[in-house]
């Protein structure tokens, strides 16, 4: 007869018994390490699409395992980038804005964030009523945290 344990514990076993009634045990120990996933697609789920998004480029791979993405959105820079800034503190990023401004019907914002160990720079701008915002994110802060505008 074979009894086999298994569960949420890093130690599993399992015993025999023979027929003579004696038991024999075998432990086996195994590690579980933890570490943020880093596929382009858990990443993705990280990324808020922007209310009024008329088009989204990528996802694309960028450096240190990162993506990058591009939203054109219907509605002013300024606008578009503070609604933004709410949907990334309601996805959990710990958001700090790195510069903002406008004037004249244009403006926009740069922010950057953390998520747990994953990073990102949000960086947005337009005129009137359109503006583009460029999206990278990593699963840690990479040592170029550069994410350039589209063409």
């Amino acid at each position: 007869m074979a009894v086999a344990g298994c569960g949420g514990s890093p130690k599993s076993g399992t015993a025999t018994t023979s027929p003579a009634g004696s038991t024999t045990e075998t432990t086996t120990t195994t590690s579980q390490t933890g570490r943020p996933s880093s596929s382009a697609a858990d990443l993705r789920k990280l990324i808020p699409t922007p209310l009024g998004t008329q088009r989204t480029d990528g996802p694309d791979d960028i450096q240190d395992n990162g993506i990058h993405l591009h939203f054109l959105v219907n509605g002013s820079p300024g606008d578009v980038m503070s609604a933004y800034q709410t949907a990334l503190q309601g996805m959990s990023w710990a958001v700090n804005v790195e510069s903002s401004g406008g004037g004249g019907g244009g403006g926009g914002a740069t922010y950057t964030g953390t998520n747990g160990n994953n990073y990102g720079v949000f960086d947005g701008g337009g005129y009137r009523g359109t503006t583009d915002l460029d999206v990278c994110v990593w699963p840690s802060k990479p040592s170029n945290t550069k994410c350039g505008r589209r063409g």
